[in-house]
């Protein structure tokens, strides 16, 4: 039986930032056996769109476009210059996404990456209320360039607002626009949920984009995710988008620190894409 996904993989387990000269990689990624190449944006100044969409035809690979979101781009923050931050990314990252012919933009975009902290509970609900505010601008945007967005729940240490699939099917549906759904990441389910299969069935035809790393980071099938039920789940909702392995270089120090992976998790990260892969054929079909 064929496989019934595409797959593809970040080029953050190679690099950082992306820029136009990263699309070097996109033949060895093709190499690899890879379907798909997922452009994490960090700064949409460094990227010349019609070079990259050259280079991704020229080595038959589809895209993926994933967002960014530090210190300065948070919709929750109390500094609207944040926000305003923020639409004018997803605004280029959009623009971005139609020249490479990709209708979505995905990440967790609700909120600063790194913002967990012990709040009050009345503040914790002014954030919520603002995070929704200014998603339903991000969606405005994003329909008026046909984009759609892809909310990713981040684990405990990353995030405080969006932790679980019950989490960012709250939001998605707080939100209420039809192009608001969700991208969920293995790595943080295994920290988050008490149940994979139910976690991806909770979510349901809201989920655009799967990304998975295993739970330590490392390589598909080498650590502790319930690669069965993974499967069965995806199976259940009839899924039909991409996997794409997420996971970093620990070469690039700033990217490493951002992550807390003090170590390799490979004898080369083009092992690790390639074992990667081979065990993510075996296991979704």
């Amino acid at each position: 039986m064929s496989n019934a996904y595409k797959f593809g993989v970040s080029t953050w387990l190679w690099q950082s930032p992306f820029t136009t000269e990263s699309v070097a990689l996109f033949p060895k990624i093709k190499e690899l056996g890879y379907d798909l190449v997922e452009i994490p944006v960090e700064n949409p100044s460094l990227i010349d769109g019609k070079v990259v969409k050259e280079e991704l035809q020229k080595n038959g690979l589809e895209p993926s476009v994933c967002g960014v979101f530090g210190p300065t781009k948070d919709l929750t923050s109390e500094d609207e210059t944040l926000h305003q931050n923020c639409f004018t990314y997803v605004e280029q990252c959009f623009e971005l996404c139609n020249l490479l012919e990709v209708d979505f933009l995905a990440g967790p975009m609700y909120s600063m990456v790194g913002k967990a902290r012990m709040i009050p509970e009345e503040k914790r609900k002014a954030e919520w209320e603002l995070a929704v505010k200014n998603l339903r601008r991000v969606c405005e945007i994003a329909k008026n360039q046909g984009q759609n967005i892809a909310l990713e729940p981040l684990n405990r240490f990353e995030s405080d607002m969006v932790n679980t699939a019950a989490d960012v099917v709250r939001l998605t549906n707080d939100i209420n626009e039809s192009n608001a759904k969700v991208l969920l990441d293995g790595f943080h389910m295994t920290i988050e949920e008490k149940n994979i299969r139910e976690a991806i069935n909770t979510v349901g035809d809201k989920l655009i984009h799967v990304q998975v790393s295993e739970n330590h980071r490392g390589i598909p099938g080498t650590g502790l995710t319930p690669w069965q039920d993974f499967q069965l789940g995806l199976t259940d909702i009839g899924y039909k988008g991409a996997i794409v392995i997420e996971s970093f270089t620990p070469e690039i120090k700033e990217l490493a620190g951002a992550v807390c992976i003090w170590k390799t998790m490979a004898n080369s990260q083009d092992e690790f894409a390639s074992e990667g892969l081979k065990f993510l054929k075996q296991t979704f079909k």
